[in-house]
């Protein structure tokens, strides 16, 4: 059972990650890190707390870490997820307190503590793991995987035509990450033909009388409406998916290893990501990208965890 830090920016898919997270027997996840993003920060925390609640995992530790991108100034993604960040009408006041400590300094002294141990799933920017790894140079070193939904490989952005949202909130904090860190990458362009829910998956969703249930209907309510990029009648959950490939094997079906590197600077392509698939730079392929997932298993591993909390039924 891996260890992991969940490193989140607390939306509609982020929520539905984390319960996949907190409830699939393959990860533990011991402490939750809530960086600067999708919604309001504070919308994010208490987000994330309602969501472990709905796990029955309230005692996992949130920490509340970058309130802002390290040097550039951004735009929430409220027009995506519904004000608030969980569809528009939910909008919990948990009244559990956040845990003593910065998010950034929690996971250097958590992968100092036990070196090779700690795994992290980053499924926001990546500005909290920038600044941990400013904190603690070996941080590289110390930590066991970092799982990284973000980034646009060869195909179009979801923020901008040359970005995906998560690189381009703080491509200065993720051109770091990527320098450093041996990064395993979930991109848009994956979510795009791998994590999509049509009307069909909704429809199976609405027969299921349980509370997991009625809360991904809600929290997927304003995406499903105006999902960029997605298909009309549904929703990508690229988080989620991100979620899903760390904990089951299973479901990778095709991982490369490249070069990969993010423009920081301010422009046309703030948060690009270059993925040298045909080798020619002379860049250290460092990087793996998740190329192909077994979308049938995703969904259906969504599907059992909404309907009987038992995600790991599907590939046990």
């Amino acid at each position: 059972m891996d260890r992991v830090i969940v490193d989140t920016d607390t939306a509609s898919d982020d929520a539905i990650a984390l319960l996949l997270a907190s409830l699939t027997d393959r990860l533990t996840v011991e402490a939750v890190t809530i960086v600067a993003g999708n919604v309001a920060f504070d919308r994010e925390v208490e987000n994330a707390k309602y969501t472990l609640s709905l796990a029955d995992a309230a005692d996992t530790p949130v920490y509340e870490g970058a309130r802002r991108p390290l040097v550039k100034e951004f735009e929430h993604a409220a027009n995506v997820h519904g004000e608030g960040g969980l569809g528009g009408e939910l909008h919990p006041e948990t009244g559990i307190d956040s845990a003593d400590g910065f998010g950034p300094a929690e996971i250097a002294r958590r992968c100092r503590e036990s070196p090779g141990e700690v795994s992290l799933l980053c499924i926001g920017p990546l500005t909290n793991v920038a600044l941990a790894h400013a904190r603690e140079p070996d941080l590289p070193d110390l930590v066991d995987e970092v799982w990284v939904m973000g980034g646009n490989v060869n195909c179009r952005g979801n923020v901008t035509p040359a970005a995906e949202f998560n690189c381009w909130v703080d491509p200065d904090a993720a051109s770091r990450v990527l320098a450093e860190f041996d990064v395993t990458l979930v991109d848009w362009g994956l979510s795009l033909r791998d994590s999509h829910a049509g009307d069909d998956f909704f429809d199976r969703v609405a027969t299921f009388d349980t509370d997991l249930a009625d809360f991904f209907e809600s929290a997927t309510a304003a995406v499903r409406q105006d999902a960029p990029g997605a298909a009309t009648d549904g929703i990508t959950q690229p988080d989620s998916l991100t979620a899903a490939l760390m904990a089951y094997p299973e479901l990778r079906e095709t991982v490369s290893t490249y070069h990969v590197a993010v423009d920081s600077r301010a422009g046309l392509t703030r948060g690009y990501t270059s993925v040298d698939v045909a080798s020619v730079t002379d860049g250290e392929e460092r990087t793996r990208v998740v190329e192909a997932a077994d979308s049938e298993t995703f969904r259906d591993v969504i599907l059992a965890m909404l309907r009987e909390r038992d995600p790991d039924s599907v590939v046990a």
